[in-house]
């Protein structure tokens, strides 16, 4: 069932653990997500960015809110918008039925960011839509240098208190030394920043972002400590991309309907998601 994001995270910080937010491009993986949500009846956000949203050709959303409708029945969903740059993106992400949108303003200086944030705050609020912020950058392979200066780019607490009380934005991702994708994370994640934060913003919630590879210890310790939200996205392409590179070798050469093939990277992406959400929630 829909269930607006900012709901399910409220409930995560509530009960200090931690949901999934896992990344959509099409049908299957839409699919895959709800899936194992409903199967282990627990909450989960399924998000798009927007270049998901030009490659679907502004139909994910319609997608996405279908499949909730018809597969979901019982599970919380709730659907996002990852990494939006800029107001534009909001404000289409809005009319493509999210709940709860993210402006990624992080590269800007921290007063640009407070500036944009309160901006899309301003017009999201009025529309019921919960809106998040991200402080702090979160490194792209191939976008930097393998080695950054951690220090540099890692969240300030006292400009994340900052920006939540002056934008009045509902969630915050935030960096503790974590990447996307196959980025060289810092060694070890500056756990004293990630408590310094939740201790001084106590009723937000905290994002993670390049989360797919935060297993086991340490992403329990993420939650214990603060994290109400992993995002999940090179996971899932993996789980995808290997199985129909699976299916499309050898003895399954002779599969011509690509149904077929994309059932099994359906189920694949499910299984993924499943062992994610059983993680995050302890």
């Amino acid at each position: 069932m829909r269930t607006k994001s900012i709901e399910i995270l409220k409930k995560a910080l509530k009960e200090n653990t931690a949901v999934g937010a896992f990344n959509t491009a099409n049908l299957e993986i839409s699919q895959s997500i709800i899936r194992a949500a409903d199967n282990l009846c627990k909450p989960c956000i399924i998000q798009a960015t927007t270049t998901t949203m030009d490659y679907t050709n502004n139909s994910i959303g319609e997608i996405v809110k279908s499949v909730i409708d018809k597969e979901s029945n019982g599970a919380s969903i709730g659907f996002h918008l990852d990494h939006g740059h800029n107001l534009h993106d909001v404000i289409k992400a809005i009319e493509l039925g999210v709940d709860s949108a993210m402006i990624d303003a992080s590269k800007m200086s921290f007063q640009e960011n407070k500036e944009i944030t309160k901006k899309v705050v301003e017009h999201a609020h009025p529309k019921g839509i919960a809106v998040q912020a991200e402080l702090g950058r979160v490194p792209y392979l191939g976008r930097e240098k393998m080695s950054v200066n951690w220090e540099e780019i890692m969240t300030d607490p006292k400009q994340a208190k900052e920006l939540v009380e002056e934008t009045g934005v509902d969630a915050l991702a935030i960096a503790i030394g974590n990447a996307h994708g196959f980025f060289r994370e810092r060694n070890e994640p500056d756990w004293d920043r990630l408590k310094e934060i939740r201790k001084l913003l106590p009723e937000t919630p905290l994002i993670l972002h390049g989360a797919s590879d935060w297993e086991g210890k340490k992403a329990r310790k993420a939650v214990k400590l603060g994290i109400n939200c992993f995002n999940i996205d090179t996971d899932i392409r993996i789980a995808f991309c290997t199985a129909l590179c699976k299916m499309a070798g050898g003895k399954h050469c002779e599969v011509s309907d690509p149904r077929k093939i994309l059932k099994v990277a359906r189920d694949e992406v499910q299984s993924k998601v499943e062992e994610k959400i059983k993680l995050f929630a302890g």
